[in-house]
């Protein structure tokens, strides 16, 4: 029996849900249904009954949760009563540039807690690691790919000029928008192609390379920007998100890893980290 499934119960219990407990454990729901089953399956019984709006506990659960719950401190008293520690759990984790810093926190924040002894190392993705967060399009052929963000981009206006009161932004009235530029930029090169196919131009104002440094320019006023629809943009106050001609303009971002490697258990542990942050992308925009 192990300790993770018996966490895992704990959590089910405790928040009433699976989507619960797969929140409160940072992974994703699958990994949770299975633990339990796999649990069920070991006891030879039925820990909890569904119904639309969650689970409820069965009398085993009862007579479970109690030890389940008093292993897990015994786990955390063990720990804490040798001095040095167990040995830690290294991982070198490329990052992309302008991955968002609100959403790394928060899945940074979910691997440090769903693996445990974590010692982590961000490192540019050109660097030699164990796994990286790119562009769906960055990776190489011998890379396995599982998609956790996909960002649409969008005009980002300072909400005091006119045009941010329209709905949508037309290409011809970009000729000659004072604009901050940033470089590289996929979906912004793949813009600037349709502008000058339609004889358009853009005002160069700034030349930047991060998100992070763009949007607050276009809220102190210096220019417009072609920004992903991020929490903290869409968000912010002094700007507005606007359609460019209902072009679609996105990017895929997610976790590249050496092909074959899933059987790894720390590789397995950040896949499962990936697909819940990925999960909770959806429902919000669900």
């Amino acid at each position: 029996m192990e300790l993770r499934a018996l966490k895992y119960f704990q959590a089910v219990y405790e928040q009433g849900s699976v989507s619960g407990a797969a929140r409160q454990c940072y992974v994703s729901q699958p990994s949770i249904t299975a633990a339990i089953k796999q649990l069920e399956h070991l006891l030879g019984t039925s820990l909890f009954v569904r119904h639309a709006r969650g689970v409820l506990p069965t009398a085993a659960a009862e007579k479970l949760y109690p030890l389940a719950r008093n292993m897990s401190a015994g786990e955390q008293q063990i720990l804490n009563l040798f001095g040095e520690g167990p040995a830690p759990v290294p991982l070198r984790l490329g990052l992309m540039r302008s991955l968002g810093a609100q959403r790394m926190s928060c899945l940074l924040t979910a691997l440090t807690n769903q693996i445990e002894h974590l010692e982590l190392t961000l490192v540019d993705p050109d660097e030699p690691c164990d796994a990286r967060i790119i562009l769906s399009q960055s990776t190489t052929k011998s890379e396995a790919f599982v998609p956790i963000w996909n960002d649409h981009y969008l005009l980002a206006l300072p909400r005091s000029w006119p045009l941010a009161a329209q709905d949508q932004i037309s290409l011809e009235e970009l000729d000659g928008l004072p604009f901050i530029h940033r470089t590289p930029c996929d979906a912004l090169e793949k813009l600037k192609l349709m502008m000058a196919e339609a004889g358009v131009k853009l005002q160069h104002r700034a030349n930047i390379r991060t998100v992070e440094y763009a949007w607050p320019l276009v809220g102190a006023g210096v220019g417009a920007a072609l920004l992903p629809d991020w929490q903290e943009i869409c968000q912010a106050q002094e700007i507005v998100l606007r359609q460019v001609a209902s072009l679609d303009l996105q990017k895929r971002i997610g976790l590249a890893y050496k092909a074959g490697r899933e059987s790894d258990p720390l590789i397995a542990s950040v896949i499962d980290v990936c697909r819940a942050a990925s999960q909770s992308q959806t429902l919000a925009e669900g």
